[in-house]
């Protein structure tokens, strides 16, 4: 069983078994106050699940953690909690690209659907006149999605030139769904294909940095 956080957009928290069957879910797609509801989601959605903290530790065996891309206030929030709920619980977390999250739903859609999914690129508002990207080609042999290219940041006037060079079709995404982000990390698990980098996707670094030395005090 995986609890499944991502904060890349909104706020999202689920809880999957292995197979893909998912026992609960909760979402916000306000891309601000992630450390305001990412608790009271988690508290919930495990009550839903009929996981309790008291049970938590021998029902669930993994966490997945939503790595972006993302903006770097949000997405700390929903990796540090993933980080922590997983050290106290003595499970491993599993590192999931948000896109591949995205891209697998649009693939599962069309495999439902019948309908042949071409090349296309998953886009997420990066805000400050940007958008984040990244291009798809297919599903694997283990059920992932295949990266043609790996999270960029782009100005949002260049996107759509950019998206005919590389001859893919845009998908805009405005939520990433926890669920999915469960889905791709139980298919990662089973194929013993969990990533080694545990670094997130920022989409830029911090506003607020520490300053280079003491400020000099005058009378």
């Amino acid at each position: 069983m995986i609890l499944a956080i991502d904060t890349s957009v909104g706020t999202a928290v689920a809880v999957a078994e292995d197979d893909g069957v998912v026992l609960a879910e909760s979402s916000s797609e306000n891309p601000l106050g992630h450390a305001e509801v990412i608790g009271g989601m988690l508290q919930s959605t495990l009550a839903a699940a009929s996981v309790s903290p008291e049970s938590s530790a021998e029902a669930l065996t993994h966490v997945a953690a939503g790595m972006g891309p993302g903006p770097f206030t949000g997405l700390r929030v929903g990796i540090a909690a993933a980080r922590a709920f997983a050290l106290g619980r003595g499970i491993p977390v599993v590192p999931v690209v948000s896109h591949d999250a995205v891209a697998l739903e649009i693939y599962l859609a069309g495999a439902l659907s019948d309908t042949e999914v071409p090349r296309f690129a998953v886009v997420t508002d990066a805000r400050r006149r940007e958008f984040a990207f990244t291009v798809y080609e297919g599903i694997d042999d283990d059920g992932l999605p295949v990266r043609a290219t790996e999270p960029a940041l782009i100005p949002r006037g260049d996107l759509d030139g950019r998206l005919v060079e590389l001859g893919a079709e845009r998908r805009d995404a405005a939520a990433v769904s926890a669920a999915m982000i469960a889905i791709v990390a139980g298919r990662a698990v089973a194929a013993a294909r969990v990533g080694t980098s545990t670094e997130p996707l920022y989409l830029r670094s911090p506003d607020v940095t520490m300053p280079h030395g003491p400020k000099r005090v005058t009378a």
